[in-house]
């Protein structure tokens, strides 16, 4: 990719970290930023790598209209490639792009959701036999949890004595609390207790570290050793904290022979 077309000024920021900047300071998650940056790749290598401040509401267009009618992608995607591009003109360039009239959308199909039986339900849970699967699947149903706001669920979060999970930063970034399940009390505070020792076996390894929002690990040193941090549902080994390596910002596992010094690695959720 030509630094000509892409990149700022040489006393500016790439155009590409602008955004990633851009979204951090509004606090959007990760994925949405990966997302983001993702169309943005892919709308300006589909006009030639030409340089977005170069182009507007007919280039948009043009590219969201090629989605639709030869990629035939669903309405969902074509909206978050329209919504990723309109960042990137609002937030990050600071034009205000024209109404696009002549936009052709995605058609987006009313279907009806499918919705199991209790005996269904019962069925499909009675069928699971991986223990690191259960007590979250049954979470899934029996406290109203989505699939990532099971996984993200801290150890202070999970109040037992009171039958309580607080949710943090759900859907809209909102909180709210659910119930625990009584049928999962046992599970839970067997689960808890692993997560306990696990927790001690990383620290006496020198690591028990996870991910902090906010910045809190800057406010509070140690609160991402400590207990009430750990996740829940950790996963197996660690990873290479996204926010520190820009170059490569997804979350992944890291083998033994793949870590390098100047790194931060955390055990992030399953």
């Amino acid at each position: 990719m030509s630094s000509t077309l892409l990149a700022a000024p040489p006393s500016s920021p790439r155009l590409l970290d602008q955004v990633r900047e851009r979204i951090r300071v509004k606090h959007y998650s990760l994925r949405t930023e990966q997302a983001y940056v993702g169309w943005i790749k892919r709308y300006i290598f589909f006009h030639d790598k030409r340089h977005p401040r170069d182009m507007g509401k007919v280039e948009v267009e043009a590219f969201l209209g090629v989605l639709a009618v030869e990629r035939n992608v669903s309405a969902a995607t074509q909206t978050q490639a329209l919504s990723a591009l309109l960042f990137l003109y609002r937030e990050v360039l600071g034009i205000e792009l024209p109404w696009l009239d002549d936009l052709v959308r995605a058609k987006k199909p009313r279907r009806l959701p499918s919705v199991l039986t209790r005996a269904e339900v019962s069925a499909l849970l009675g069928a699971m036999d991986d223990p690191d699967v259960v007590l979250p699947a049954r979470l899934l149903y029996g406290g109203g949890l989505r699939l990532l706001e099971c996984l993200r669920l801290r150890v202070k979060d999970v109040d037992v004595s009171r039958r309580e999970i607080l949710v943090r930063d759900g859907k809209g970034q909102k909180d709210r609390v659910t119930m625990l399940p009584e049928s999962l009390v046992p599970q839970m505070q067997v689960q808890m207790e692993t997560v306990r020792q696990l927790h001690a076996r990383d620290l006496a390894n020198g690591h028990g570290e996870v991910w902090l929002p906010d910045a809190l690990s800057v406010k509070y040193p140690g609160a991402a050793r400590a207990l009430g941090w750990q996740y829940v549902f950790p996963a197996a080994g660690f990873s290479r904290d996204p926010w520190s390596a820009q170059r490569n910002p997804a979350l992944r596992r890291v083998r033994p022979q793949a870590r390098r010094r100047n790194c931060d690695y955390f055990r992030g959720a399953q």
